[in-house]
């Protein structure tokens, strides 16, 4: 098999057949070819999804897993393109002041946290500097480094999905996902979780394996609200005395269950009472409680995210009381219901009529006074309309990662006093900061939040006022 596909090499007859003679021809055939040493590189800083960033030899850029700034390391190229080559640590001999012994045995292996080896001041610096270059690129600079809204470095998480498979001897599998595949890494303990849920892995594990059908269970998901713990299934076909175990296991460890159960159109169904599961935010004066289902989008760091509502009732305190104020992607009310009880009178836009429908009953428990209302936001002419019947004088975006530019357009043509816009990816947030700045903004705060600690991944804000002087962000500015 090793020569398929090859010419074999013409020899001479040597008169024997089979293993006979082989001693005396290897006596003068050539010496095997020796594996090329790995390649001595020197890491020159981080890419911005935490890989170090090096040069080969030749020129070539090397993204190298698990190196950091001011290494020497030497590298295995896994991975090879035309402009770059994708590498991995083979031996490291110069390490950087700042790599730190990894809180997790699952690092290198589990796909969820990528930059576990880097100190946290280092990370955080990191991700500062991320946001800045990304400006950078569209022209835009910073008075000053954003500021830094960071929580705790552990037990932080409070919703996961876990990824269940079962190999061909039988075994059951719990985990999540290696890094860029669809290979499941088993986990038995998770550094980044909240407690309540790490303390579910162990027995989720031996529930799996104890029951009849295993494989039509398709992953498992885990969320903490202040109401307690929910365990959601994801079933792929009924399975009666298995639905039985899921619910002794709920009264067991004390969480309230529900599953999704059908493969093309899932259904959801909950398995224990329905519970009234909500999350708290802060407010001007003292906690505003948002209820909550599955399905609806949750800041995965709750302490963080109360730190980023926090910032946007002070970074808006001057502006709130009584004004007009828009919130758009407004979600279940997360800055909704503060600003609300700030004194703001909000009007709110949602593309998911289920969460439109939360918010509205969020407010009206708070005995606070929206307008709730659904809209497709990537539609231009949508954003207009509610700009226009609105007249805020501070609009608010919270957008998933495909970021707002059907908004920041608008917001040229119809331009507001004050915005906050909040991300969840620098890169859609620095393309949409360059069509504001050409409509008459400037960055006047901005501010990196340690959303996922110990990942690249990092949530920002940054605050606009309106100028009417307009920008081109590669050029000079003009009056508008």
């Amino acid at each position: 098999m090793a020569m398929l596909g090859k010419r074999r090499p013409k020899r001479a007859p040597s008169g024997v057949s089979g293993l006979q003679g082989r001693k005396s021809e290897d006596r003068h055939a050539p010496a095997a070819p020796r594996e090329r040493e790995p390649d001595l590189l020197e890491i020159q800083g981080l890419a911005h999804d935490g890989r170090g960033v090096a040069r080969s030899p030749e020129g070539k850029t090397v993204f190298v897993e698990g190196a950091l700034p001011g290494e020497r390391v030497r590298v295995a190229v896994h991975r090879t393109r035309q402009r770059f080559d994708e590498a991995h640590v083979r031996e490291l001999e110069t390490p950087s002041a700042e790599r730190v012994v990894p809180p997790c045995p699952h690092f290198g292996r589990c796909g969820g946290c990528d930059l576990q080896h880097l100190a946290l001041p280092a990370q955080r610096r990191h991700k500062q500097a991320v946001l800045m270059e990304l400006l950078g690129r569209q022209g835009i600079s910073l008075d000053d480094a954003p500021e830094l809204l960071v929580g705790a470095g552990e037990d932080y998480r409070r919703r996961a999905r876990l990824g269940v498979k079962v190999d061909a001897d039988g075994r059951v599998h719990l985990g999540f996902r290696a890094r860029h595949t669809h290979r499941l890494v088993d986990i038995a303990s998770c550094t980044v979780l909240v407690p309540s849920l790490e303390a579910l892995l162990a027995p989720l594990h031996q529930q799996l394996s104890a029951l009849e059908a295993p494989r039509q269970v398709g992953h498992l998901e885990l969320l903490e609200s202040d109401r307690g713990v929910v365990l959601i299934v994801r079933q792929l076909r009924d399975h009666a005395g298995d639905t039985h175990r899921w619910q002794a296991f709920a009264e067991a460890q004390g969480v309230h269950l529900a599953r999704w159960l059908g493969r093309e159109a899932p259904a959801f169904e909950w398995l224990t009472p329905v519970p009234a599961l909500e999350c708290r935010v802060p407010g001007p004066s003292g906690e505003i409680p948002l209820r909550v289902e599955p399905g609806d989008f949750l800041q995965a760091n709750a302490e963080v995210n109360r730190l980023m509502v926090g910032a946007a009732l002070a970074w808006l305190s001057p502006l709130v009381g009584q004004a007009r104020l828009l919130d758009l992607f407004a979600g279940i009310g997360n800055f909704s219901l503060p600003l609300a009880a700030a004194g703001a009178r909000v009007t709110t836009a949602e593309g998911s009529p289920a969460m439109v429908e939360r918010l509205a009953g969020n407010a009206k428990a708070n005995g606070l006074d929206i307008e709730a209302y659904q809209a497709d936001l990537n539609d231009p002419a949508a954003v207009r309309e509610l700009l226009t019947a609105t007249r805020p004088e501070v609009v608010v975006l919270d957008p998933p990662r495909e970021g707002a530019e059907a908004v920041s357009q608008a917001l040229k043509a119809t331009p507001v006093p004050r915005l906050l816009y909040v991300s969840c990816d620098p890169a859609t947030l620095s393309r949409d900061a360059a069509h504001l700045l050409q409509g008459g903004y400037r960055i006047v705060r901005a501010a990196v939040a340690d959303m996922f600690v110990h990942t690249s991944h990092l949530e920002s804000m940054l605050m606009f006022e309106y100028t009417g002087s307009t920008r081109d962000p590669q050029g000079a500015p003009s009056d508008g």
